[in-house]
């Protein structure tokens, strides 16, 4: 007699992500996740259709995750460009610390997949363009309260930000230390000024 399949979908996503974050989607097979999951292929099958849906659904998950914790990161307190500070610290932190040897989910797939495969592309570009938008948003908010010059290009400044985010994580992967991050941080944010 088979087993009942008792899992939830949260639970499912949130191994398949650890271990396609780990080890990266070419890296990662139908074992790997039979084993981190604890189902049978047939289950997993049933349930995202091939091992790209299996890796396109913790995608999603991350992303979701990652836009909602920078959007409360960017909207901690009253002042616009303490929200950005403040996140682009914890960055510096994040990259010299233990997990930021991981990197980013979204960023190690971009570097593995995004250049060849225009449908994940197109999948993390969702996410990114959401995380862009909080921070224009932010920094036109910073600009009406007088936080920002009226020199500044709101739209200019986030894209460059974002880009920053993508390197610090990849900086991550190098082990840096907390002043190297620290320091480059410190001139990121000099835009600011």
């Amino acid at each position: 007699m088979a087993r009942p399949t008792r899992f939830t979908r949260e639970d499912v996503l949130e191994k398949a992500m650890q271990a396609f974050w780990s080890e990266g989607y070419n890296a990662t097979g139908m074992a790997d996740l039979v084993t981190i999951t604890d189902l049978r292929p047939g289950s997993l099958y049933g349930s995202f259709k091939s091992t790209r849906d299996l890796f396109r659904a913790p995608l999603d998950h991350y992303g979701e995750h990652s836009v909602a914790k920078i959007e409360q990161a960017l909207n901690a307190s009253d002042s616009p460009l303490t929200d950005i500070r403040g996140f682009f610290l914890e960055q510096a932190r994040d990259a010299a610390g233990d997990n930021g040897k991981r990197s980013c989910f979204l960023v190690n797939t971009v570097l593995e997949l995004a250049r060849r495969d225009n449908e994940i592309r197109e999948q993390i570009n969702v996410y990114f363009k959401q995380i862009e938008a909080l921070f224009r948003r932010r920094l036109k908010q910073a600009q009406a309260c007088g936080e920002l010059g009226a020199d500044k290009d709101p739209k200019t400044l986030a894209a460059f930000l974002l880009n920053n985010i993508w390197g610090l994580r990849v900086l991550g992967g190098t082990a840096p230390s907390l002043r190297r991050a620290q320091d480059i941080v410190k001139l990121v944010l000099s835009v600011l000024d």
